[in-house]
């Protein structure tokens, strides 16, 4: 069997699933050409972080989360959640947290709803993932995120929403 080429080494893109072209198109970077670039697209504070996670287990049974988000280094986004205070009330209420600061991120332009939210164990590790819906100028659709955690699984919930949305809220943030 002949040894394979690297992608750059193909003649002419190949089209595959996704349409477009392979990265054999002049928009794609080498790894090389990536670190010698001093500037991309997006500039690293261009981008909406997460701040703040505090998780309350309260007396009643019950727990509240809060999620802050930051853009900018100078906008601030926050949720709040409260549910029940059980493995999967705390993943749903952290994960509800960051649903709540991320529609005051986007400031109605766009609509996210919660699915689902759940930790499996894979791999020898916990993996938090999310299901959600977002309504908004392009329709309605769905995305899934994950996030692998060892300690913490509801910190997590609300990491896994940002990693299930963070290519819609990219284009979106950076338009502003």
């Amino acid at each position: 069997m002949p040894p394979l080429r690297p992608w750059a080494s193909f003649p002419t893109p190949i089209a595959h699933r996704g349409g477009g072209t392979t990265p054999t198109d002049s928009s794609f970077r080498t790894s090389d050409q990536a670190s010698d670039a001093s500037s991309g697209p997006v500039a690293p504070h261009e981008r909406l972080r997460f701040a703040e996670f505090v998780l309350d287990r309260l007396s009643n049974g019950r727990c509240r989360a809060r999620v802050g988000l930051t853009w900018r280094d100078s906008e601030q986004f926050a949720g709040q959640c409260e549910g029940l205070a059980s493995q999967a009330g705390e993943l749903r209420c952290a994960a509800q947290a960051c649903v709540n600061a991320l529609g005051q991120a986007v400031a109605g332009g766009m609509g996210f709803e919660l699915l689902g939210v759940k930790a499996v164990r894979a791999f020898d590790a916990t993996v938090v993932i999310v299901s959600l819906a977002t309504h908004g100028e392009q329709g309605a659709q769905r995305v899934v995120g994950s996030y692998l955690t060892e300690s913490d699984p509801a910190r997590g919930a609300a990491l896994a929403v940002l990693n299930a949305t963070n290519r819609l809220l990219g284009n979106r943030l950076f338009m502003r």
